[in-house]
């Protein structure tokens, strides 16, 4: 129950005027009203309610933070009387304050005895009285139910004295008083002692600030149903200030779009501005206005600061005095201040009105004097901000800081900041700045040219500190020789950034250890383009070792990613898999964004997954990994050249040959070409010519191979075979005896390889024996992909002792588990004779009747029929026919119940080739001839890779 629902006591034993003499006023000791769209906060109540169980509770907060109406609604419900005493009064002494307290004290119905007294003199208070109302509070009545005192505006008390009469009283009350003291400023309480007893509840400023779900609720209490983005926008820019809340929502209820007005409101034109400058700072001395205008332009301060921008010397004492008395200055730590964000913008708007263009003056002295303090960041917005475009690229260059415009920490900053630099600033360094953002966006083509120009002004000694210009032109030209495919320069740049590191100071290369990172990534990449993958494992592994931190993480997820890479490329898929997760783990820890549009951790864990045979695992990881776009900073050659080896091993192991090469040449403009991707290429091509039929042109394909990429050698090795080339295949795989760096993924292969070798030559212990060691290398990372690729041979070895114990349980659970091997390619087109003989052994046709019913010699058809069976690659009559119908090679289904069609007898003219009714013509009856299609052959198949037939019209 608050004070408004208690009748004044009739009071005789205290005066009805204060000790000056004046009559006392009601309004003091009242609680103050609520508005009506005043909104009851919980949270705040809930944290109020702690006043009841400590003797002391503060309630502070800046003007207008919502403090005295926050206190009177949890007065007026809290179900009893609340003393309540406002201490507007400028200068109110200890005699006056004490009257008006037992005024408040009567009011809210506290039995205080007359026995106490009352103050006759307004400058002091008698201790006795003190003591006869400490005395009195303590009492046991008292101890059961409290008093509750609130004493709102306390920073209105500025007599010490009155302060410690205060602490005396509440030390002494034993429990019997609960003091609210709500105030703009830090009281003059011994708070420390409070605290440390667990005697205090505080409620503080950034408490007091309105959340964005209190937001909403309050613009609706004004009648605006708006977006819950408005509300969220709304605290930003206010900083969840009570008051500037109250007075948008009043403002924005007159505009005719309250929406728009609360998303653009000019901060220096509103009732927010007048109350800032009437509350807080048109009261302020001149010197103090002065101090706090020019300090806006700045985001934060300390007084050596602030001195720089005042020109005076005493603003600590200054600072720390407005922070005391809540005058929107916050305190920060470390002697580091910021000022409100409303109030900030609304002084820089009263700035640019009482002094119009200081403002960039005063950016220009923060510039100078951050930089001599060495905050990079905040040097480079106040240089920008002054229009001083030459310092500010300066100031990056020399601290070599220019590599934090790829490492994602302070990328987007300074790409925005340096977004708007002024086309005028033609100096090295903000040609150096300008191509770091063009490369950083993958713009290769003003990018070099604009490193070019920068490079020759360094070189003509234009730039003020030609060591960090050089050294920071060197890591932008491994970049570019990187983004441009050219290994050679990449290595230049380095030796020269090598040769200049000697001549930084040691501590700023500490500082900046991202720009050792790059270069080693950098360079790297230019050497894994090259096929140089040693020299390139060296580089990559220096960066993903190097130091730890933040401004590392991105080149480190870099080189981590493409040491998987290689890894991948030389057949350690285990190796790869962990690399890659490690580097998708890298800036996850920092919580970076990775490298935009590259993924080449997941192409690489693509890559894996199809040498498990997982493939629709694969394609998700494919379709995750952003292709990149042009303008992409990550449309480098390395990363697209990933994607297209990634891409090619998926769509030959799905049978898709024709789209396997499209996929297999990446649109990569390179000054020098790779080898390994030129290898895959040829390969992918070799693979759609076998495919196809064409074995001739699949060996020519493979010229393309470079002999010093094993995994390449190896896959090379098995279309050979497959084309009929077993001395070349032999050839290739004894090449590649004691190769180093190849793991199971490139051994494994190779061993099928031989073992396939064996099986055609007719020697099934060397098949068994390679298909034995394939086995043992695959197992352990569950390489599945090479023996389904191996072709239909496998099958039956693999259901044999001791081969079905190595296979089980990761390929096969057995006999009838066999992982269906694909129907492997045609390797040789099938002459019209060869058809002709194969649709008949589908009639099941004798070799007698065959010869018969092609008027040739039974050895001949036996010729065909070898023939035959080595281009389906069988042993059998039934498998050539069941592999001719898997193909769709010109085989018909037989029609059940079909009987084979009696061979025309000696003299017939069909044997003469005739048009007689045999079927050496065609007949009445529709009878056709060997020489014509079959109904069945129209849009007949020729072939088709892995297991998807693949049809061609003939």
């Amino acid at each position: 129950m608050a004070i408004d629902d208690v009748p004044e006591r009739d009071t005789p034993d205290l005066p009805d005027v204060d000790p000056r003499g004046d009559p006392f006023l009601r309004t003091r000791y009242a609680v103050p009203p609520r508005p009506v769209t005043f909104l009851r906060r919980e949270r705040l109540i809930r944290h109020l309610d702690g006043a009841l169980a400590t003797p002391l509770t503060i309630v502070n907060g800046a003007a207008g933070a919502g403090k005295t109406l926050l206190v009177a609604d949890w007065a007026a419900g809290l179900g009893r009387p609340v003393a309540w005493f406002t201490t507007d009064a400028p200068h109110l002494r200890p005699g006056v304050f004490w009257a008006y307290v037992l005024r408040a004290l009567h009011t809210a119905g506290v039995p205080v005895p007359a026995a106490v007294g009352c103050p006759a003199d307004p400058s002091r208070v008698d201790e006795g009285l003190l003591n006869r109302l400490a005395a009195e509070l303590s009492g046991p009545a008292a101890a059961r139910r409290p008093a509750v005192l609130v004493l709102d505006e306390f920073d209105r008390v500025a007599a010490p004295e009155t302060a410690a009469q205060l602490d005396f009283v509440l030390r002494h009350a034993g429990g019997g008083l609960r003091l609210v003291v709500v105030s703009r400023t830090e009281p003059l309480l011994p708070l420390h002692r409070y605290r440390a007893a667990g005697e205090l509840t505080e409620i503080r400023d950034a408490e007091l600030a309105f959340t964005a779900r209190e937001a909403g609720e309050l613009l609706d209490r004004h009648g605006l149903s708006l977006p819950a983005s408005v509300a969220h926008a709304l605290v930003d820019r206010t900083g969840g200030w009570a008051a500037g809340l109250r007075l948008c929502a009043l403002a924005a209820r007159e505009s005719p779009d309250p929406e728009t007005y609360l998303k653009e409101f000019e901060a220096g034109q509103s009732t927010v501005a007048d109350f800032l400058l009437a509350e807080v700072l048109n009261i302020q001395p001149p010197d103090t206005q002065d101090l706090l205008l020019r300090v806006s332009v700045l985001e934060r301060f300390c007084p050596d600061l602030a001195n720089a921008l005042t020109g005076r010397s005493d603003a600590g004492p200054v600072l720390h005095s407005l922070h005391q008395r809540n005058a929107f200055v916050q305190h920060l730590g470390h002697c580091w201040y910021g000022l409100h964000p409303l109030f900030a913008e609304i002084l820089r708007a009263h700035l640019a009105m009482r002094h119009p263009g200081l403002a960039p003056e005063l950016h220009r002295r923060a510039a100078r004097w951050l930089k001599g303090a060495g905050f990079l960041p905040e040097t480079l917005v106040h240089g920008a901000a002054a229009g001083d475009w030459d310092f500010a690229a300066g100031t990056l260059v020399s601290d070599l800081a220019i590599g934090q415009l790829f490492t994602g920490l302070r990328s987007a900053g300074l790409d925005d900041l340096f977004s708007r630099m002024a086309p005028d600033a033609t100096g090295p360094a903000p040609e150096l700045v300008r191509a770091a953002r063009d490369l950083a966006h993958g713009d290769l083509d003003r990018g070099p040219a604009r490193l070019e120009r920068a490079g020759r002004q360094v070189a003509e000694g234009a730039a003020p500190d030609p060591v960090a210009a050089r050294l920071c032109w060197a890591l932008l030209e491994v970049l570019a020789a990187r983004l441009t495919g050219s290994p050679a320069r990449a290595e230049r740049a380095a030796r020269l950034a090598g040769e200049l590191r000697g001549a930084v100071p040691a501590d700023l290369l500490d500082r900046h250890p991202e720009l050792t990172a790059l270069l080693l990534t950098h360079l790297g990449s230019a050497r894994l383009w090259a096929g140089r993958f040693e020299d390139a494992r060296t580089a990559l592994t220096a960066a993903a070792t190097g130091p730890e931190g933040a401004s590392t993480a991105l080149p480190r997820q870099d080189a981590l990613a493409q040491l998987a890479l290689i890894d991948q490329l030389n057949g350690w898929p285990g190796r790869a898999e962990h690399k890659a997760s490690q580097a998708l783990a890298e800036t996850a820890r920092y919580s970076l964004p990775g490298p935009p549009g590259t993924g080449m951790e997941r192409l690489v864990l693509a890559a894996v997954a199809v040498d498990r045979d997982e493939l629709d695992r694969a394609q998700e990881l494919l379709d995750e990994a952003v292709t990149p776009t042009e303008g992409d900073a990550s449309h480098d050659p390395v990363a697209l050249a990933g994607r297209a080896v990634a891409t090619v091993r998926l769509l030959l192991a799905r049978g898709d040959a024709r789209a396997a090469v499209r996929a297999a040449r990446p649109d990569v403009t390179a000054e020098v070409p790779s080898p390994w991707v030129r290898g895959h290429a040829a390969l992918a091509e070799a693979a759609a010519h076998l495919a196809e039929g064409r074995p001739q042109t699949a060996a020519e394909a493979l010229r393309e191979v470079p002999l010093d990429q094993p995994a390449c050698v190896v896959e090379a090795a098995r279309l050979q075979l497959a084309a009929g080339r077993p001395g070349e295949a032999a050839a290739l795989l004894d090449a590649l005896q004691g190769a180093a760096c190849t793991g199971p993924g490139v051994s494994v292969r190779a061993a099928l390889v031989r073992a396939w070798n064996g099986h055609l030559t007719g020697d099934p212990a060397t098949a068994r024996r390679w298909l034995t060691t394939a086995l043992r290398g695959a197992r352990h990372g569950h390489l599945r992909r090479p023996f389904v690729d191996a072709g239909p041979w496998i099958a039956p070895l693999l259901d044999t002792d001791p081969l079905r114990g190595l296979a089980a349980g990761w390929l096969v659970t057995g006999s009838a588990d066999v992982p269906p091997p694909p129907v492997p390619p045609v390797v040789e087109e099938l002459s019209g004779r060869e058809r002709d003989v194969l649709r008949r052994l589908a009639r099941m046709m004798t070799t007698e009747e065959i010869a018969a019913d092609l008027y040739v010699s039974v050895n001949t058809v036996k010729t065909h029929l070898k023939s035959v069976y080595r281009k389906l690659d069988v042993n059998r009559r039934a498998d050539a026919v069941r592999r001719a119908r898997d193909l769709r090679v010109v085989v018909p289904r037989p029609r059940r119940g079909a009987v084979p069609p009696p061979a025309p007898p000696p003299g017939h003219p069909a044997r003469g080739g005739g048009g007689g009714p045999g079927r050496g013509g065609r007949s009445q009856g529709g009878s056709t001839s060997a020489a014509a299609p079959e109904p069945w052959e129209e849009g007949a198949c020729t072939t088709r890779s892995a297991s998807t037939a693949t049809c061609r019209t003939r």
